[in-house]
């Protein structure tokens, strides 16, 4: 993706407690709500995001560089991918030739929003030293002109636990 591309996607992370994180899309283009966790693999993505573990997670991967050997239904853990959201610092294009498709189409294709450009390393000390937060993902609009309060209601997951989950969130608008 190139510069242009990457501004005309801008989009946001903001945690519960206020702090925001920019980037851009790469994935779903829709807001989406979750726990923010991190995961120190270096590889691994594709099993991450189809672990049923983590429903509900925005999964935020500490390895700079992610996308390298794509996706292939062999390598999947589960049916479809659970994860609510995807950080990364840099999304790659695949190659590998047991690829099937990269990881932005598999993103696209199970409605799973993604953020590339994000500082992970500073995202994951916030998560070390407050626990795992709430955080909320938008695309971004045309310009950035504040700071508003958006509110989402608790969200039912598909094995049926009620989590109350991005409640509120902060996120600036575009």
């Amino acid at each position: 993706m190139n510069f242009k591309e990457r501004r005309e996607r801008k989009a946001f992370l903001a945690l519960a407690n206020g702090k925001v994180f920019r980037g851009y899309s790469v994935g779903a283009e829709l807001d989406a709500c979750g726990e923010a966790v991190f995961n120190t693999g270096l590889s691994g993505y594709q099993e991450i995001l189809s672990d049923p573990s983590y429903a509900g997670q925005f999964v935020v991967m500490t390895a700079p560089e992610i996308g390298n050997y794509g996706i292939n239904s062999e390598d999947m853990e589960s049916r479809k991918f659970f994860a609510a959201g995807f950080v990364m610092r840099e999304m790659n294009e695949p190659s590998n030739w047991r690829s099937e498709m990269s990881l932005k189409e598999a993103l696209v294709r199970h409605h799973i929003p993604a953020l590339a450009g994000i500082d992970t390393r500073a995202l994951t000390l916030e998560l070390r030293e407050s626990g795992s937060q709430k955080p909320g993902r938008t695309p971004g609009r045309e310009s950035i002109t504040g700071i508003t309060r958006v509110s989402f209601p608790a969200k039912k997951v598909t094995n049926g636990i009620r989590m109350a989950i991005c409640i509120s969130w902060f996120m600036i608008l575009a």
